[in-house]
């Protein structure tokens, strides 16, 4: 008999093993921001339509494919409405992926609060994800799993390993204002020291790092390169220093910025897992949302696309014209959708509208001679005869009457009703629902809504006024401060979890100047150019930066001479850089053009006629680019024969461009004078050809 017990005994060593290595997730349903409201006065953040689909469903099916057995939700506002739709949900059924999913409710205020709470319950027992309800990801978490527990079970004091996405100089995914700055130890991917700077003034280009640091560490890496979604594999001492710090409220600017600063103290490690490609964002603000809208629209995440289906009883289709259709959608005979739209099922668009770039949520209604662009409709929206949307968010259930007219940047939340002909002014917020000052039903604002109409303008209170600011809402007030609509980062407001950007002295080193017509569009040309060279820089295929590219200038609404600009300036950086290491002129405009002449083929489009603006345009950025280079005489005639060569500009288009006086003015000129023999060729040739002509002429 004794035997026998301590062979049964044996017996549950693996099963407890087994347990403790099932990975279990919290999801923070509430991130205790503001930058959604007023949306979120009546609906929480994480159940908002995103592409037509609860963003907190893009969490939920990522953490499904990590192999997330365990799961707790902590809820913030509205908890009633969260635990309903999960109730509701697939989520629930027996066939879920989940043994276990439990909603949390609490009283917590931050991210702080929630987690000591969930400390206090004490339900993790193991390894647990981290996440947000807001994350839109397709990253394999299991190698960052794999050496986060080896790691373990060398060293139990290494509690935690964020999954951070690689991003190249220009990613269309990084901030513009606030960078985070991770300092790493690459032998033991640890993390050192954690800082996020404003860029928006002169101490935003330093970081300030212990000297200890570099005497302790034979190793170590600057980068600013990362896009932090806040993906953390957790071990169960996370949560302990979260209850040991009551002043620790946010993940990254107060928890892992304490940790590192206190290593002596706690002796606990931080480290990091970094993956260089598949997708990673987070509708963290309104901007983050239009950014990752788009992206998903234009299937840069894909599989996650409309099309997936995430939710039961979707039916989406991706067409031949690039949008995404359910079923029992009516069209009016002469309506047209351009591409990038998203139609839910029922909805109807009158004779003459105009639907574009846009996304139109389940039983729309569209009048006759409409006009919906960049803009949102969460669904049971009716838009009047002859109203224009741009740039808009309009929630479920709100009635737009007949020649209206909303201009971008408004957010017209649940059941607000416009009379006809009613002007909503730009950034504009309206609402329906009760303040947080507790006042019940607000009164309608006539002057805004129309008379009959209903809603009233919703301003933020002193606590949210710390957080908005001109860049938290959908558009900039300040145009000048606009960025990419397809750019997250762009996107983003100062968040206390921004994701990284170029800081702007490196950036401008890896970019030419942009001080010329297209100022204006300076914003693409940044964006555009560090895009491309970065592209070059890791060999991606010509056709996939095209792409990118094309997105981008569609977005920004760029010209076609903005865009050769920036292919200009970044293939003239890829061959100077080539050069300086060691490759020939010659060598190096080879390579490059050679590779990429397809990238030059789809910015040309006047091969069929006689005249040639579009070679003779691109020419010139090409030479201005070479006006500040030191071999750029060289240069540049290696690249005019080249493009020659390749067929790429004809003997017409380099000829024009000679000819043309801006080739020639000012400093223009200094660099183009070993072209001239080679034009000299042309025109020769081009004379002999001509002679042939008119003799073979005689004879006839």
């Amino acid at each position: 008999m004794p035997p026998k017990a301590q062979k049964a005994k044996g017996k549950q060593k693996p099963q407890e093993d087994q347990r403790e290595l099932s990975l279990q997730a919290v999801v923070l349903a509430d991130t205790f921001r503001t930058h959604f409201t007023p949306f979120t006065l009546e609906k929480p953040r994480c159940l908002l339509p995103l592409a037509n689909t609860p963003l907190i469903e893009y969490t939920l099916d990522f953490l499904a494919h990590a192999g997330v057995q365990d799961l707790f939700i902590c809820c913030g506002s509205h908890p009633e409405q969260v635990e309903d739709y999960i109730s509701s949900s697939k989520w629930k059924r027996p066939t879920s992926p989940f043994k276990t999913l439990v909603l949390l409710k609490s009283d917590a205020t931050s991210v702080g609060d929630a987690m000591r709470d969930l400390d206090n319950r004490g339900l993790i027992t193991g390894d647990f994800l981290l996440v947000s309800g807001d994350l839109v990801t397709n990253i394999s978490v299991e190698p960052a799993l794999a050496r986060h527990r080896a790691r373990r079970e060398k060293d139990k004091n290494a509690i935690m390993t964020m999954i951070l996405r690689q991003a190249g100089v220009g990613h269309r995914r990084r901030a513009t204002r606030c960078k985070p700055v991770f300092v790493i130890n690459p032998t033991v991917d640890r993390c050192l020291h954690y800082e996020e700077i404003n860029c928006s003034n002169d101490t935003g280009r330093y970081v300030s790092l212990d000297p200890d640091l570099l005497s302790e560490h034979a190793e170590i890496e600057v980068r600013e390169d990362l896009i932090d979604c806040y993906v953390d594999i957790c071990t169960p001492d996370v949560l302990g220093l979260w209850s040991d710090n009551f002043d620790y409220q946010s993940v990254r600017t107060s928890f892992l910025f304490g940790v590192l600063k206190d290593f002596e103290l706690n002796g606990k490690t931080i480290h990091t897992h970094i993956v260089a490609d598949r997708y990673a964002a987070r509708a963290r603000s309104l901007r983050a949302y239009d950014a990752v809208s788009r992206e998903i629209v234009r299937r840069w995440a894909y599989p996650i696309c409309p099309d997936s289906n995430l939710i039961p009883g979707q039916d989406y289709e991706y067409t031949t014209d690039r949008t995404y259709r359910e079923s029992g959608i009516v069209l009016g005979r002469t309506s047209k959708v351009g591409p990038g739209c998203v139609l839910g099922r029922n909805t109807v668009i009158g004779e003459s509208s105009t639907i574009s770039n846009s996304i139109l949520g389940r039983n729309s209604q569209i009048g006759a001679k409409a006009c919906i662009e960049d803009s949102y409709l969460w669904g049971n929206v009716k838009v009047g005869d002859g109203s224009t949307i741009k740039k808009a968010i309009v929630a479920e259930g709100v009635v737009v009457g007949k020649g209206c007219t909303i201009e971008p940047g408004a957010l017209l939340s649940y059941n607000v009703r416009l009379t006809d002909n009613t002007v909503v002014p730009s950034c504009t917020k309206i609402s329906r629902a009760p303040s947080k000052d507790g006042v019940a039903n607000r009164r309608t604002d006539s002057a805004l809504v129309g008379e009959g109409g209903e809603g009233y303008e919703y301003s933020p209170d002193s606590d949210e006024n710390s957080e908005a600011s001109d860049s938290s809402g959908l558009v900039y007030r300040n145009p000048r401060a606009s960025k990419s609509a397809s750019s997250v980062s762009t996107l983003e407001s100062e968040d206390l979890d921004l994701e990284p950007s170029e800081d702007r002295s490196r950036r401008a080193s890896a970019i030419s100047d942009t001080s010329d017509e297209s100022a204006p569009n300076k914003d693409f040309h940044v964006e555009a150019t560090a895009s491309i060279l970065d592209g070059l820089q890791k060999e991606h295929l010509p056709e996939n930066i095209s792409l990118e590219l094309g997105a981008l200038r569609m977005t920004l609404n760029a010209s076609q001479h903005d865009v050769r600009r920036a292919v200009a300036a970044a293939l003239v950086k890829r061959i100077s850089n080539l050069e300086s290491s060691g490759t020939g002129a010659r060598e190096a405009v080879t390579a490059v053009l050679t590779k990429y002449s397809s990238l030059i083929d789809r910015i040309i489009f006047d091969k069929e006629t006689n005249g040639k603006p579009d070679q003779v345009d691109f020419l010139l950025l090409v030479q201005k680019e070479l006006v500040s280079k030191e071999r750029g005489n060289s240069l540049l005639l290696s690249v005019a024969k080249e493009v020659y060569d390749l067929e790429l500009i004809e003997e017409d288009g380099i000829l024009q461009w000679w000819a043309d006086t801006r080739s020639s003015e000012g400093s223009m000129g200094s660099v183009r004078g070993l072209v001239q023999q080679f034009v000299t060729f042309l025109e020769e040739a081009e004379e002999d050809e001509e002679s042939d002509e008119d003799g073979s002429g005689d004879e006839d």
